[in-house]
């Protein structure tokens, strides 16, 4: 079968690799169709995949299939399987936990000891089929398409931070970043009663995106002082600014952005330590807090999506073939600030 996969830094080749056999307990997955994450891109720059020794639990390493946005139809299902038939249309889950540690006991499996990502620490989806887990697989409405499908693990993250975060019905909020996640958290944020959401980002072309899907304020931070604006706009700042960029001036931006009593909600991964002005936290009374990835909500954003309350093909600026992933896709989101969310659809 055809498949992506990540040898080194910059090293992603296309090539031909052995189908994976299904084994008991498992179901095999054809991909139809797969997203370009942010952490994809980390990945092919060089950080994030498992290199040197097996993950504790998925026991795989480097080199290895990428891809962890995906969805696809259920092709042949393992034995003491149940919950899963041949032709099941579905979303992965993409997460690797243990199941066993303090965490995983609490329901709170991305917090686990060993956690990881399939397309990161085990094979993912940048492959014409994938083999996995029951767990990990969620059943998708006929409503919903696969493309919306493969969108259902970023939208997850996004409803994630809004569900976390101090956030309430009427609240002004900013969302510092607005590639993908920060697209979609403005959606989410919309979704969930925010009265006015202000967006920033250097990207003209994604600032456009950003008033599409529903902010209120599209602030360029080129052209003007993004937090005079939303400071003068807001009447005194937002109540929640969610940073979405992973950059140190995007996290103090955003903290002087919040009013006293505020939060800063950290979506994005920061990879480098950062400086914080803890006296002006302090003297706000504010709070920074973060999340990572999710937990317990895919079957809610599977629903808002065939609800039509989130309208997650608005995302979507590109689509290509798996063939032409390198150049296509992880070359040009590096260099083509005015894209958002490629998909890769495998099978063509």
């Amino acid at each position: 079968m055809k498949a992506a996969v990540w040898y080194g830094k910059h090293d992603v080749r296309v090539e031909n690799t052995e189908e994976p056999a299904l084994v008991p307990g498992k179901v095999k997955v054809k991909v139809e169709c797969a997203g370009i994450c942010g952490s994809d891109l980390h990945a092919y720059h060089g950080a994030g995949i498992q290199e040197n020794e097996p993950h504790p639990v998925s026991g795989e390493m480097a080199p290895l299939t990428m891809g962890h946005e995906f969805a696809g139809v259920v092709t042949e299902v393992g034995e003491g399987v149940s919950d899963f038939s041949i032709n099941d249309k579905v979303v992965i889950e993409p997460l690797i936990y243990c199941g066993k540690c303090e965490y995983c006991k609490r329901n709170h499996y991305n917090k686990c000891s060993s956690f990881g990502f399939v397309g990161l620490n085990a094979n993912g989806g940048f492959a014409e089929y994938v083999v996995l887990e029951p767990k990990m697989l969620h059943k998708l409405p006929e409503q919903v398409s696969l493309e919306e499908g493969a969108l259902v693990e970023p939208t997850a993250v996004a409803l994630h931070a809004i569900r976390e975060s101090k956030f309430k019905v009427g609240d002004k909020v900013a969302v510092f970043g607005v590639g993908p996640i920060g697209l979609l958290t403005i959606m989410a944020a919309k979704a969930a009663g925010a009265t006015e959401i202000y967006a920033v980002d250097v990207s003209p072309e994604r600032l456009v995106k950003a008033q599409e899907v529903g902010a209120t304020y599209a602030i360029n931070a080129v052209e003007e002082n993004a937090v005079e604006r939303i400071i003068a706009l807001s009447d005194g700042g937002v109540d929640v600014a969610y940073e979405a960029a992973g950059a140190e001036i995007t996290l103090a931006n955003a903290l002087s952005t919040v009013k006293k009593g505020g939060e800063v909600m950290v979506i994005s991964i920061i990879p480098e330590p950062v400086k914080v002005d803890v006296l002006q936290l302090t003297f706000k009374e504010a709070s920074i807090t973060s999340v990572l990835a999710y937990r317990n909500i895919f079957p809610e954003v599977i629903s808002l999506i065939a609800s039509g309350v989130l309208d997650v093909n608005k995302v979507v600026t590109k689509k290509i073939s798996l063939d032409h992933i390198v150049e296509d896709g992880l070359e040009l989101l590096g260099k083509d600030k005015s894209q958002a969310k490629i998909l890769v659809n495998v099978q063509a």
